[in-house]
């Protein structure tokens, strides 16, 4: 795990723009599915069904909600192809790449967070 050294605490004005800045993402990114789909999207354009399927325990209900909030937070774009029937693919805006480091860490940590909790769950063995 790193371990950051030598850095000056920040000051209260630099914490109290840092947590708005933080919440203002939060707010945006709030729940356990958008940064799931918004990954399962910048992979490759998806139907509903396909990115239900991959994105394994979301319900549908809860699948449309995401998108649309996605949708209207220029993440994703939705396209109607008027297909008989119609047909509908969602794909990954350009503005989405932009959580590409946010992405990158997050996995990073959880890796690093599944090998502490391993340890751990080994030591109380």
């Amino acid at each position: 795990m790193k371990v950051i050294k030598n850095q000056p605490i920040p000051s209260k004005t630099e914490c109290a723009g840092s947590l708005r800045n933080v919440l203002d993402a939060l707010y945006v990114l709030n729940g356990k599915w958008k940064l799931a789909l918004i990954l399962s999207l910048v992979q490759s354009s998806k139907r509903f069904n396909e990115i239900q399927n991959e994105v394994s325990g979301i319900s549908s209900k809860v699948l449309a909600k995401e998108l649309k909030d996605l949708e209207l937070n220029d993440f994703i774009k939705r396209n109607v192809y008027p297909t008989q029937p119609v047909s509908i693919v969602y794909e990954a805006t350009s503005y989405s790449l932009t959580l590409k480091n946010v992405l990158a860490e997050l996995s990073s940590w959880g890796e690093q967070h599944r090998e502490k909790v391993k340890q751990s769950m080994r030591k109380e063995s």
